[in-house]
């Protein structure tokens, strides 16, 4: 069983230290009895679907696509007929190229809110050397 320290669930989930304290005491996530304060990992991934779930979507559709990723676009680098949009997204940095011309229509610019789609037929999966 994989257990996370609170500084390694803070990071995982995108908060603070405080916040996940904050949580293990009000019973929202279980410790292990360990010294320090460890949290199981499946009470952390369960957490984590529940703030997905809670996370402001600002679209307004149906999609088959599960993979979304709503953030603030923090670069759009437009070089002629093409660009590069980069959005953070909690811990995840997402980057898109695309025409320049639905930057413009969709009028991205650092600091809009924006959601990345992603609908892929490869996912690698990768883990720590233990």
């Amino acid at each position: 069983m994989s257990t996370f320290k609170v500084s390694e669930a803070a990071r995982l989930l995108g908060v603070s230290d405080d916040t996940v304290r904050r949580w293990i005491d009000q019973g929202v996530l279980p410790i292990t009895d360990a010294s320090p304060l460890e949290i199981p990992g499946a009470a952390l991934a369960q957490h984590a679907l529940k703030i997905a779930a809670a996370a402001p979507d600002p679209s307004d559709v149906l999609s088959s696509a599960r993979n979304r990723f709503v953030g603030l676009v923090t670069r759009v680098q437009l070089d002629g007929v093409m660009a590069q949009v980069d959005i953070q997204s909690g811990p995840h940095r997402v980057v898109s190229l695309l025409s320049a011309e639905a930057v413009r229509d969709l009028d991205l610019q650092v600091g809009s809110l924006a959601v990345a789609v992603v609908k892929a037929t490869t996912v690698i999966i990768e883990t720590p050397r233990s």
